[in-house]
């Protein structure tokens, strides 16, 4: 297994004893304390075929928004700009922490606008506005990003 091959580089042996573990058989008194505990895994992933995110900035003397690809990832999420996410449950407000008040206002705006659009296109799935800021994103934001980390280290 690849994971016992890099824990027995990583430690030694002779200070460190090594127990492999079979998902779903943790013990619950170490494991999982040492993690804050077990929580239920998603079940369901349809919202991802909803999942769509836009970035709202207006770096270029005006205001835009621009949808990013739909394999977009965490990295994509601009700390100079306002973010709109639509989880197809929720839409999202992202606020970067160098992002300007006038993209604030224009970016509400323009999420308003966006969710009353989709209540004409699809009133099967009515959204609602959730606003969020960087590094206090809920796990239904969180979740619509593969591998998300709240622990983030900054490429040099």
């Amino acid at each position: 297994m690849a994971a016992e091959d890099i824990a027995t580089s990583l430690y030694d042996q002779d200070n460190f004893s090594l127990q492999v573990l079979n998902e779903g058989e943790e013990p619950d008194n170490f494991f999982w304390l040492g993690l804050g505990g077990r929580k239920a895994y998603d079940t369901e992933a349809e919202f991802m075929q909803y999942t769509r995110l836009f970035r709202c900035s207006n770096e270029k003397g005006y205001f835009t928004v621009s949808e990013k690809c739909s394999d977009f990832c965490q990295d994509d999420l601009a700390d100079d700009d306002i973010m709109i996410l639509d989880s197809g449950e929720q839409v999202f407000l992202w606020m970067g922490p160098r992002c300007s008040e006038v993209e604030i206002k224009l970016a509400y705006k323009s999420a308003q606008v966006y969710i009353q659009n989709l209540r004409a296109k699809q009133p099967e799935r009515p959204r609602r506005l959730f606003l969020t800021i960087k590094g206090k994103e809920s796990k239904r934001f969180t979740r619509c990003f593969h591998g998300w980390s709240h622990v983030r280290t900054v490429p040099s």
